[in-house]
């Protein structure tokens, strides 16, 4: 999907009524979750100038299962963290690229990521290399070499695990990419997992199934699912902000 209708994506949902909006995010239940701690995210939110975030990954950041593309996750985590962080000019960009591997995003993340000047990316991986059974030793390579390159640009990352699909649970290790995801997450500063499959589970025993979040292939979120994504990720963002956190607490 080129740039410019991302960006008319991000402007249809913004003019979408508020009544549907509100529909939606009343699918998805209040489940606990884990502040995100991102320096260089909180200090762009601190100056008040532009806050830059860059999605990175595969079809579920694409918006795969998506009935229209401002129904993509990122699009609606645009707009989620500009309405909690009113006066702070958000911009999330979507660079998913559906069928890509941790070494088809490697290769581009350069151009994609890095040249962006993020403050923070979101780093989605892991199913495609489920669905094939890459090598866990490259995987594991492939995503450390992102980690340092990401982070010796001075940008927070968030990895993103798999979502709770039979199509992904039909394959034999499939929890081993998540497991190396939440490894890396443990070990590298400045980088912290949100676990999509944890936000599921969590899901799950408030109520919504899994399968109220896919499409019909057993693989992909539906709107409901992204929606589900988006809202997690931005309370997870917000409360991790020290700022808003210190001006909650007066």
């Amino acid at each position: 999907m080129t740039r410019w209708r991302l960006r008319l994506a991000a402007v249809m949902l913004a003019l979408l009524p508020a009544c549907a909006l509100a529909q939606e995010d009343r699918a998805c239940p209040a489940v606990p979750l884990r502040p995100i701690v991102a320096p260089a995210f909180a200090a762009a939110v601190a100056r008040g100038g532009e806050v830059r975030i860059v999605a990175l990954g595969s079809s579920s950041t694409a918006g795969a299962g998506a009935t229209t593309p401002w129904r993509s996750y990122p699009v609606r985590l645009e707009a989620r963290l500009r309405e909690a962080l009113p006066g702070r000019a958000v911009t999330v960009m979507n660079r998913g690229a559906s069928g890509e591997d941790a070494a088809h995003m490697l290769g581009r993340l350069e151009r994609d990521a890095i040249a962006e000047r993020p403050q923070l990316v979101i780093w989605q991986l892991g199913a495609n290399a489920a669905l094939r059974g890459l090598d866990r030793d490259s995987f594991d390579s492939f995503l450390r070499q992102g980690l340092l390159r990401l982070r010796a640009a001075g940008i927070d990352v968030v990895l993103m695990d798999n979502q709770r699909a039979p199509r992904i649970a039909a394959r034999p290790g499939h929890r081993d990419y998540d497991a190396m995801l939440a490894a890396a997450a443990a070990s590298v500063p400045g980088v912290t997992l949100f676990s999509r499959a944890a936000l599921m589970d969590a899901l799950a025993a408030a109520g919504v199934p899994n399968e109220a979040l896919l499409i019909s292939d057993n693989l992909h979120h539906n709107d409901r699912g992204y929606a589900c994504i988006a809202e997690a990720l931005s309370a997870a963002l917000v409360a991790g902000l020290p700022v808003l956190q210190a001006t909650t607490r007066r």
